[in-house]
């Protein structure tokens, strides 16, 4: 009997969703979305990356879901979004796509935080120009991600020479071959890959079980879609705050991108390294990347951390 695309039990599996609904984006694409947390609560937009599905951020919804309204949802061929026709796998579509769950999903006139891991983090820099994003977004979290040049970058291959292992891991990424079940060996070359080293089993296994489950024709179209990347111009559009975050031992999305993102940014509040963790950083460490999510949400999202204070308040706040 086939596994499900994610673990079912513990701190890694999807927790019941309040509701869910059908985003439609601008070429016709529905995308599947899930809303978790309290009515009324600030909002909180997470999209993940390339061979992942909302079932990536189980970790970090878990974190923020008792006090904000989580909005999670499956990039185009990705989960329980159906696969694009000719022509869909485009970062434009991508944008699209995150401009469509905005509008979508959040009241008239509301604004959340929006943090995108990879792919995600990749989709807000294809999106930075639109206006739908300044309008909806009060601040965004890049999470292990970069802007161009991601295969000639990664240090998923240990080779010296840089033409080689760039050639080597574009085959690697770009690979049709399907990945099978998850099995012992799997697991081990995803834990090298996209985990720092440190990573508990638990952990790799959660991972495994949603990369294995990505069809193989999608991942091999967004890798290319990946190797052709260039969105730096992305940076300096991208002008609400922003936080960036990496782990030191990332291989896919190594450092001196998130490095270069903070330098590019506008309005960079800070590069968050964490010590030893891998590309995999929501699930490696959800607390930490909550934690980012939820300083942003305070700063600039929560309505009531920006409205005007009573004069009640205020004497209250003059004599404690």
């Amino acid at each position: 009997m086939r596994k499900p695309p994610y673990v079912t039990s513990g701190p890694y599996a999807p927790p019941a969703p309040a509701h869910d609904l059908t985003v439609t984006s601008a070429d016709g694409t529905r995308l599947y979305a899930e809303v978790h947390g309290p009515v009324g609560a600030p909002a909180v937009v997470l999209a993940h990356g390339w061979t992942c599905s909302t079932a990536f951020w189980a970790p970090v919804v878990r974190e923020l879901a008792a006090d904000h309204r989580v909005i999670v949802y499956d990039q185009r061929g990705h989960g329980r979004s159906p696969a694009p026709g000719p022509g869909g796998y485009t970062t434009h579509a991508l944008a699209d796509d995150l401009v469509a769950v905005l509008e979508q999903a959040l009241p008239s006139g509301e604004r959340a935080v929006v943090a995108g891991h990879s792919m995600g983090g990749m989709t807000l820099l294809a999106a930075a120009g639109r206006p739908q994003l300044r309008e909806r977004a009060a601040a965004v979290v890049l999470c292990s991600t970069g802007a161009s040049r991601l295969v000639e970058r990664a240090r998923v291959v240990p080779l010296r020479s840089a033409r080689v292992r760039t050639r080597v891991q574009r085959a690697i990424l770009g690979s049709r071959a399907p990945l099978g079940p998850v099995t012992p060996l799997g697991k081990r070359l995803l834990h090298y890959g996209t985990l720092g080293p440190g990573a508990e089993p638990a952990m790799v296994e959660a991972c495994a079980r949603i990369v294995h489950d990505c069809p193989r024709a999608v991942r091999a179209a967004w890798a290319q879609v990946l190797d052709e990347l260039d969105l730096e111009a992305g940076m300096a559009e991208l002008t609400m705050p922003a936080a960036v975050i990496v782990g030191t031992a990332d291989r896919l999305t190594p450092p001196a991108l998130a490095q270069e993102l903070a330098a590019g940014l506008p309005r960079c509040t800070g590069l968050t390294e964490l010590p030893g963790l891998g590309h995999m950083t929501p699930v490696e460490d959800p607390a930490a990347v909550a934690g980012v999510i939820r300083d942003l949400v305070i700063s600039y999202a929560d309505p009531a951390a920006s409205a005007p204070k009573s004069p009640t308040a205020k004497a209250e706040e003059q004599t404690t």
